[in-house]
C-alpha cells in the first residue's frame, strides 16, 4: 500500500496547504486599465449613426485583435456571453413558433436566449463520453419548426461540428456554437467558435481569459454582423436611417456594449490565452496517463482532431468499479485537500422555467440525467494551472483508491444511517 490512513479517517492530508488563487491579470493589464482612466472616455459608443454608433478606439481595436486571433471576418463585442447568446438567436431570425434544439448539460444560458426571443428550446440528449450533443438525437429530434441547433462547446472541446452542421444545412437550419468554454480550442484545424453561422465566447471572471463581464459574438456572414452590432445596441432607433432592407421585422436592440476599460483589459488577456492554455493541457495528459490507472475512474476523452482546453477537468465514476460511491469521494478527496464537485448542472428541463412545459420531464435525457446523479464530478485545480503541485494531485487520488475498503465502509454507514431515520 502507497499511503496511510485517509485524512477523512483521522490520517494526515495529502495537500496541506490551499491552491494559489487564479490570478492572470498582471501589470499589462493595469497599465491598460490607466491608460482609458487617464483618457477619461469609459465607453465611447452613441445609440445614434456616427461612427461611434460601432464603439471607441478599445473596443475596435480588440474586436480587430479578436477576429485576427481567431481567423474570422467579424469579431463583435458584448458585454457578456449571456448577452451574445440572446443577440445571435435575433440575429438569426427565431421568435414565437420556432424551436431550437439545445443541450441540457450546459449552463442555461444556452437555452434561456431562446425564451428570451420567445422561440421553445428542445431539449436533446448528449453523448456520454464528450459531453456534447448527440448527432443522432439531435436528427430525431427534427421538426419542421426546428430553426436552429445551440451546439455548446463543453468544458473545452469542441462538439461533433461537422455531423451537427451537415444535419442542418440541407434543411435551412441555422447552427450556434456556444464556445464559452473552449476558446483556443481547434477542431481539424479550425478555430472552435468560428465554424458555425455565429459563434459565442466569453470573457466573464473565471474563464482562461476574463475583463470581469465580456463576451463575443463571432461571424463570416456580413450580413449577420451587422444584425448582431444593430441588437448590441438599440438598433431598432438607427435601421431605418441606416437604410438596412434586410433587417429581421422583428429588430430589438439592446445595450450589450463593451466598455473601453474591459476592451483595454481583454486586448492584453488575448495575448496571453495560448500562454495559459499549454499548462492545462501539459496538466491533462500528466493526470491522464496516472489516473487512468484507477479503477472505475475515466479521465476526459479527446476526440482524434480535436484539442482540448480543460476549461473544467471532468472525471467519470464508475462507482461499482471504483467500490464506492462519488459522494465518498468527493468527501475523501477534500479531505486530503483537494476540493470537488459532486456533478455539473440540473438538467435545464427540469429548471422551473422549463419544467411546466409536459414534454420537459424526468427521463427525458437519461445520459444527461445520470452523469448528473452518479457518475460525473469535477475538480477546479486546473483554474490555478499548478504544475508543481501535480504530482500531489495524483497521490490524493492514490491515497483514496489505496483505501477503497475504508471508504466503502462509510458509505455502507451512511446508508445505516438513512435505514435508521
Amino acid at each position: 500500500m502507497r499511503n496511510t490512513t485517509l485524512a477523512i479517517n483521522g490520517g494526515a492530508p495529502t495537500i496541506d496547504r490551499s491552491f494559489p488563487p487564479y490570478r492572470t491579470i498582471g501589470e499589462a493589464e493595469e497599465r491598460a486599465a490607466q491608460r482609458v482612466l487617464r483618457s477619461g472616455v469609459l465607453s465611447a459608443f452613441y445609440g445614434s449613426i456616427g461612427d461611434n454608433f460601432l464603439g471607441g478606439p478599445e473596443v475596435k481595436r480588440f474586436e480587430a485583435a479578436w477576429a485576427a486571433h481567431f481567423q474570422v471576418r467579424h469579431a463583435v463585442s458584448m458585454n457578456s456571453a449571456t448577452s451574445g447568446l440572446i443577440a445571435a438567436v435575433q440575429a438569426l431570425g427565431l421568435g414565437p413558433g420556432d424551436e431550437m434544439i439545445v443541450p441540457p448539460f450546459s449552463m442555461i444560458a444556452s437555452a434561456t436566449a431562446a425564451t428570451i426571443n420567445g422561440a421553445t428550446p428542445v431539449f436533446v440528449d448528449i453523448r456520454p463520453d464528450i459531453f456534447t450533443l448527440d448527432p443522432a438525437m439531435v436528427e430525431a429530434a427534427i421538426t419542421p419548426r426546428t430553426k436552429a441547433i445551440m451546439v455548446v462547446n463543453l468544458f473545452g472541446q469542441p462538439a461533433d461540428l461537422d455531423a451537427l452542421i451537415a444535419l442542418a444545412r440541407p434543411r435551412g437550419i441555422r447552427v450556434i456554437e456556444d464556445n464559452a468554454q473552449a476558446p483556443g480550442a481547434l477542431y481539424h484545424g479550425r478555430q472552435a467558435g468560428t465554424i458555425a453561422d455565429i459563434g459565442i465566447f466569453s470573457l466573464n471572471c473565471h474563464k482562461t481569459i476574463q475583463t470581469g463581464e465580456g463576451g463575443f459574438a463571432c461571424t463570416n456572414d456580413d450580413d449577420l454582423a451587422l444584425r448582431l452590432q444593430l441588437i448590441r445596441n438599440h438598433g431598432e432607433a438607427v435601421v431605418r436611417e441606416l437604410g438596412y432592407r434586410n433587417a429581421p421585422e422583428r429588430i430589438t436592440g439592446y445595450n450589450f456594449r463593451l466598455g473601453e476599460i474591459e476592451a483595454a483589459i481583454g486586448y492584453e488577456q488575448l495575448a496571453k490565452l495560448d500562454a495559459l492554455t499549454r499548462p492545462r493541457q501539459r496538466l491533462a495528459a500528466f493526470f491522464a496517463e496516472r489516473l487512468a490507472a484507477l479503477p472505475g475512474l475515466s479521465v476526459p476523452k479527446v476526440e482524434t482532431g480535436r484539442s482540448h482546453v480543460y476549461y473544467v477537468h471532468a472525471l467519470k465514476l464508475d462507482s461499482r468499479r471504483a467500490g464506492f460511491s462519488r459522494r465518498s469521494l468527493v468527501r475523501a478527496l477534500g479531505a486530503e485537500g483537494l476540493e470537488a464537485y459532486e456533478g455539473y448542472c440540473k438538467p435545464l428541463y427540469l429548471e422551473p422555467l422549463f419544467s411546466n412545459n409536459a414534454r420537459n420531464h424526468a427521463g427525458l435525457c437519461p445520459v444527461t440525467e445520470r452523469l448528473h446523479e452518479s457518475e460525473l464530478f469535477f475538480h477546479p485545480w486546473l483554474y490555478e494551472a499548478i504544475e508543481p503541485k501535480a504530482e500531489l494531485i495524483v497521490r490524493a487520488f492514490e491515497k483514496v483508491w489505496d483505501n477503497a475498503t475504508a471508504l466503502a465502509a462509510l458509505d455502507d454507514d451512511g446508508r445505516r444511517a438513512v435505514r435508521r431515520r
